[in-house]
């Protein structure tokens, strides 16, 4: 499967994603804000019926930990009792904009890597088609802005994996 190839080789992207860049906001990232701001919008990857399906699957799935509309746990920068950290915001308020789209699928498929979170593996329960529907529904929430640093930063990560 053509996504499947596109996902080998992202757990250390998404180290190194969030490393330092997760205390920064997308006005401080290495693209030029006012740049974007006044840019063309860039195209969506997603398609309406994919976002509306995902909406279903993510307030199935997802809400509970990550909040009915993305907003993520309280605290969510703050490691809990156990040492991993809560679910953060999908809204474009957290660092999920950090990570390129076959890292969100591998987390979300996947689950957390080596005790960063308690995200679940949800590869036995959702099809690979759910998960990119749940990961459009929460990019579709995201301000236009912070979704065209991740396009940029996406694209980034794809010419670097050659």
């Amino acid at each position: 499967m053509k996504f499947k190839l596109f996902i080998v080789g992202g757990v250390s992207l998404l180290l190194a994603a969030c490393s330092d860049d997760q205390a920064r906001s997308p006005t401080a990232s290495t693209t030029n804000a006012a740049a974007v701001a006044t840019a063309e919008p860039v195209k969506s990857w997603y398609r309406f019926e994919q976002v509306s399906a995902g909406a279903r699957v993510y307030q199935e799935n997802c809400a509970a930990c990550h909040g009915k509309r993305g907003e993520g746990a309280e605290n969510w920068r703050k490691a809990g009792p156990d040492g991993n950290y809560p679910a953060p915001p999908l809204n474009g308020t957290g660092h999920a904009w950090h990570h390129p789209l076959n890292i969100l699928f591998h987390t979300i498929k996947n689950g957390s890597p080596g005790g960063q979170g308690n995200m679940p593996a949800w590869g036995e329960k959702l099809s690979d088609e759910e998960i990119i529907s749940v990961i459009a529904w929460f990019q579709s929430k995201w301000p236009r802005e912070i979704y065209q640093n991740w396009v940029q930063r996406d694209a980034a990560a794809r010419s670097n994996r050659g």
